[in-house]
């Protein structure tokens, strides 16, 4: 079976609000790299990622900065960003149903993932590719290690769900490449509509199970596969870093 084209949206718009940095969280320094290379090279080394659009919000800087001056080939496109992350994935998604050249490939499949979590993987992108090209919609993820509790307006618990069922999702999201290009685009109708300040959502995966009737399948992710948000973040992925590359996927890579 021919291999459907597979393209990864890197998001690269955040800020550094949390961080408490002036510096843009996925242009901090980690072991002498910026933040986002360490997404882009998990895509650039992947057998299952074919092309790659990077959303930023300085596009030339990125491209010069990034793009170039660390030679990452699969980025065929980079776009501008929005104001909330799903104005970001809405502007690749309409770049996808605008463009016309190959890497608007219809039955492809998206890989949706957030520049600032560093410690992607060749094994998470071939677990998520494998829960795609069954069930159409799947999201990295973890089973929590906590106990969750569900709060009224007054912050007392109101509930216990149970840890079972209770799963901490992650990026990559990926999609039958259709899928969620309609879903963006009905979700950028609505807030025509309602006003984006009335949008809630918070990840990919939310948008498809508002305007499709598609259910989202959860694929093996990491413990690892960290969100790098706040300085305590940094410190983390900072340990995480001395043995992660080395065991993961290194492979002679000066990093």
């Amino acid at each position: 079976m021919e291999k459907k084209r597979c393209t990864a949206v890197i998001l690269a718009a955040g800020s550094g609000s949390r961080m408490k940095s002036t510096t843009a969280k996925q242009f901090l320094p980690l072991n002498g790299k910026p933040l986002i290379w360490y997404s882009l090279h998990a895509v650039e080394q992947s057998s299952v990622i074919d092309d790659c659009i990077l959303v930023a919000s300085d596009v030339e800087y990125i491209r010069t900065e990034i793009v170039e001056k660390y030679q990452f080939q699969k980025v065929s496109a980079i776009v501008p960003g929005g104001g909330e992350r799903w104005e970001s994935v809405a502007n690749a998604m309409k770049f996808l149903e605008t463009e016309e050249k190959e890497i608007n490939s219809p039955h492809g499949y998206v890989f949706i993932h957030d520049g600032a979590r560093p410690f992607l993987t060749e094994d998470i992108l071939q677990n998520t590719l494998n829960a795609v090209q069954k069930y159409h919609a799947c999201v990295a993820a973890v089973p929590s290690k906590d106990t969750i509790k569900l709060s009224d307006e007054n912050g007392f618990v109101k509930s216990t769900p149970d840890r079972r069922t209770v799963w901490n999702i992650q990026t990559p999201q990926v999609f039958d490449r259709n899928l969620i290009v309609s879903a963006y685009h009905d979700l950028t109708v609505e807030a025509e509509k309602v006003g984006k300040e009335n949008i809630k959502v918070t990840d990919d995966a939310s948008v498809v199970e508002l305007y499709s009737d598609c259910h989202v399948k959860l694929a093996e992710g990491s413990y690892t596969n960290i969100k790098v948000t706040t300085p305590e973040d940094l410190n983390i992925a900072k340990i995480f870093i001395e043995n992660f590359f080395d065991k993961n996927y290194k492979k002679g890579v000066d990093i």
